[in-house]
């Protein structure tokens, strides 16, 4: 698909908005946006990972000054996904599987912005520790094998289970992916990392992006007409990734 730079560039801007918004870094959005502009595999991964560690972190500064970070709840999920990520990221899969297993994890962030659009947890459980810590190794391990963060997978999952609101989970996957991108991405320098030449372009728009949307986000916007519009980008990238050769 010969599509052009520009319009590239616009929905990165896009993506990072939107998944810094609720506390993303924006991998999954990004890795469906290069799948659809037929990037090579081995260069998605390390390229969303950095762009990750960016719009997360801006993300998560925005999040915390809004008092909506609990330590507590975050350290069982890094403590289990920060060593599993780093051994995802020394992982080598073949393009073809690869491809597969993105297409299938990229229906969590369409789940995201369409059923938990604006969704909130009144009653909020007590998290169990035991299943946090393998909630996240086995987020961890994806993480690094796939080139994602992971809390686009562990947000929903939070919210799931009603261990923390919309705002919390938010925060928590923010920092969440952080660690996680910065561990997968020493782990893939153990076996060589290749960048597009556009990376610095690439870091600019995203972090503009996520530092609008973090900003938006930690405070009352609605957002569903352009979580809508994302869906369906990310619904594109998983057609093409499981039902295309290219």
């Amino acid at each position: 698909m010969t599509l052009s730079p520009e319009l590239f560039y616009f929905l990165l801007f896009i993506v990072a908005f939107l998944y810094a918004s609720v506390g993303h870094g924006g991998a999954s959005g990004y890795l469906a946006l290069m799948a659809i502009f037929s990037v090579a595999p081995d260069v998605m991964k390390p390229t969303a990972l950095m762009l990750n560690l960016f719009v997360s972190m801006t993300a998560f500064i925005q999040f915390y000054r809004g008092g909506h970070f609990k330590w507590k709840m975050f350290l069982p999920f890094a403590i289990a996904s920060i060593p599993f990520a780093f051994l995802g990221g020394m992982i080598s899969i073949d393009a073809h599987i690869y491809k597969k297993i993105l297409g299938i994890l990229l229906l969590f962030p369409v789940v995201r912005f369409l059923i938990f659009p604006n969704a909130d947890v009144k009653d909020i459980k007590t998290a169990n520790i035991p299943l946090s810590l393998l909630i996240g190794a086995v987020i961890g391990l994806l993480s690094g094998l796939i080139g994602i963060g992971g809390g686009i997978i562990l947000s929903p999952v939070l919210l799931l289970l009603k261990w923390t609101n919309q705002k919390q989970a938010a925060a928590i996957s923010a920092l969440f992916i952080f660690v996680n991108s910065l561990s997968g991405l020493f782990g893939q320098l153990q076996k060589g990392i290749q960048f597009n030449a556009d990376m610095y372009t690439y870091v600019a728009i995203a972090f503009t992006g996520g530092l609008f949307g973090a900003y938006f986000g930690s405070l009352k916007f609605n957002q569903t007409i352009l979580k809508n519009v994302l869906a369906c980008v990310l619904m594109l990238a998983v057609y093409k990734l499981l039902f295309t050769a290219a």
